[in-house]
């Protein structure tokens, strides 16, 4: 054997490392870029805006500017939001309603995809009955919610339950449609029963378009709750925004969407942990490969 046999394994390793952590360099210097950039914009866009408004360009009764809206942050988290009280209040009212909505919502779509997806006669029997119940304007079933239900929690969590609902609902069913019909008639080979074959075979194939779906309806989760909200309560965002434009306060309605925005990015990148441990199993995406340079 040759010396240079023998000492070409250690030789592929250290070209690998060195490969490997070029690649997570250009990761970092990507990463690094992408934030860079997303702070100038930022920092262009609220500069012009509160540039604008300073010289009359825009008008502040009806757009406010960037100081206006601080200012109105500190103001509610010293004095509070005034009628509807304290800011932390509203915020916990608001992403509690928010997540007992994504909760029943995700649960029930869930059970119902999986239950027609494997079942196509019922799925046949109550199409025409989801797809008119989903044409309805959700402003339409969140008003008559507020009156079945009053202005307490329960209307809240329903308005953002049902919009969590088709959202999954409808990726559930179509991940459930998709399963490779092999599978399915390899387990019923192997003697498996039809609620193993749902358990072991038909979620687990479907799961990437339950976790697709999630993401979109935590952001529908919490619009519910802040909709219901609107129209109709005692605590919460919504009625922050309500108040605020009640009182032609235009700081005041700004300042409350971006702290819906920081919660819903904050409930976003939670998400996104969540997805990483249940989707460990998968291999890298194609995409993702490429972008890291692997």
């Amino acid at each position: 054997m040759s010396a240079a046999t023998v000492h070409g394994a250690p030789a592929a390793t250290g070209d690998l490392s060195a490969l490997s952590e070029r690649a997570r360099a250009r990761v970092r210097e990507r990463r690094i870029k992408v934030h860079v950039t997303q702070a100038v914009v930022l920092v262009v866009l609220l500069g012009s805006w509160e540039i604008g408004s300073r010289l009359g360009w825009i008008d502040q009764f009806f757009f406010g500017s960037p100081s206006g809206i601080a200012l109105q942050i500190v103001e509610w988290i010293t004095d509070g939001t005034g009628e509807p009280g304290p800011l932390w209040q509203q915020i916990y009212v608001t992403m509690y309603e928010a997540v007992l909505g994504f909760v029943f919502g995700v649960m029930t779509g869930v059970v119902c995809g999986v239950a027609l997806g494997v079942s196509p006669f019922f799925a046949d029997v109550f199409q025409p009955y989801i797809k008119a119940i989903n044409a309805l304007p959700r402003i339409v079933l969140g008003s008559i919610f507020v009156v079945w239900l009053g202005i307490g929690l329960a209307s809240k969590v329903m308005l953002a339950s049902v919009l969590v609902f088709f959202v999954v609902f409808f990726n559930t069913f179509q991940g459930v449609r998709s399963v490779d019909p092999n599978l399915i008639s390899n387990a019923r080979v192997l003697g498996a029963s039809r609620m193993q074959v749902v358990r072991h075979v038909v979620i687990p194939s479907a799961m990437t378009w339950i976790i697709a779906s999630l993401h979109v309806a935590l952001g529908l989760a919490i619009i519910g709750a802040i909709v219901g909200e609107y129209l109709g309560s005692q605590h919460g965002l919504g009625l922050v925004i309500s108040f605020a434009q009640n009182n032609f306060n235009p700081d005041g309605v700004f300042a409350a969407m971006l702290i819906i925005g920081i919660l819903a990015i904050g409930a976003e990148w939670a998400m996104g942990l969540v997805e990483k441990r249940l989707l460990a199993w998968r291999p890298p995406m194609a995409d993702e490969t490429s972008a890291k340079g692997l």
